[in-house]
């Protein structure tokens, strides 16, 4: 029975679609995998957040080893220091307003913060309209100094959804550059006069109404998502090719 079906699968005229169909459901059956490992790892994101949320703020004025930040993206945090708005740089490319509603175009503001032991923390402050282009204009937007911040712990990226357009080049020596893309600490922190954090603070927003710059915490959805539901089509699609076809086969046949 078994060599029957084979030499009718690699007959003359199948052998083609055969491998067509074999191949199909190769792709189908990877694609499944592909979906439970998105689901894995979102499910580690999301133990990793709850964990972050639960955890007390962190002192980054008390911060020893700052090769530890990197592990407590969302953790909330507070520091105390100096503003430096003389060296403020903005990410271009930034929106504010509702997600499937009207968004307005302009950047989102970060300004160093000097604590008490040397090094800085840069604040992301939020969002400013597009007519702040220039940096000159940032002056605005100073507040009282030395200050406290509180907010929660963010990774930079160099690429991803914190801008837009093309990579930033390197600095050339002695260049300063104060409108980003990306929030990319290898390259810019070569314009600072002190040694940046690995991280930045996203400055939490007002309880009372909010003034420019703008501020919002990322409201993450602590869900599964629906990378299970689509894995299980992909292996349903993979076994329906695989067990119609021979039926297929044996009709034509």
């Amino acid at each position: 029975m078994i060599l029957s079906t084979l030499r009718l699968y690699f007959s003359r005229q199948w052998w083609w679609t055969t491998l067509l169909v074999f191949a199909a459901v190769g792709v189908m059956i990877r694609l499944g995998i592909w979906q439970l490992d998105r689901l894995s790892t979102r499910r580690a994101f999301n133990e990793h957040v709850r964990q972050m949320q639960a955890s007390a703020p962190v002192d980054l004025n008390a911060v020893l080893n700052p090769a530890e930040l990197t592990e407590m993206e969302y953790r909330r945090a507070y520091a105390r220091g100096i503003l430096d708005f003389t060296h403020q740089i903005a990410l271009r490319n930034q929106y504010w307003g509702e997600a499937e509603g009207i968004a307005e175009h302009g950047y989102r503001l970060f300004t160093p913060l000097i604590l008490d032991n040397g090094r800085a923390v840069l604040v992301d402050r939020g969002w400013i309209p597009a007519e702040y282009a220039d940096p000159t204009t940032w002056n605005a937007f100073d507040v009282p100094s030395p200050a406290q911040v509180s907010g929660i712990i963010r990774l930079p990226l160099a690429r991803g959804d914190m801008g837009g357009g093309v990579p930033d080049p390197p600095l050339a020596l002695g260049e300063t550059r104060r409108i980003w893309n990306y929030l990319d600490l290898e390259i810019l922190r070569t314009q600072f006069p002190y040694d940046l954090l690995p991280v930045y603070l996203q400055q939490a927003p007002p309880s009372g109404e909010q003034t420019l710059p703008y501020k919002a915490l990322p409201e993450l959805e602590l869900t599964d998502g629906p990378h299970l539901g689509y894995a299980l089509q992909w292996f349903f699609y993979a076994a329906l090719v695989f067990f119609v076809y021979p039926i297929y086969l044996k009709q034509r046949k």
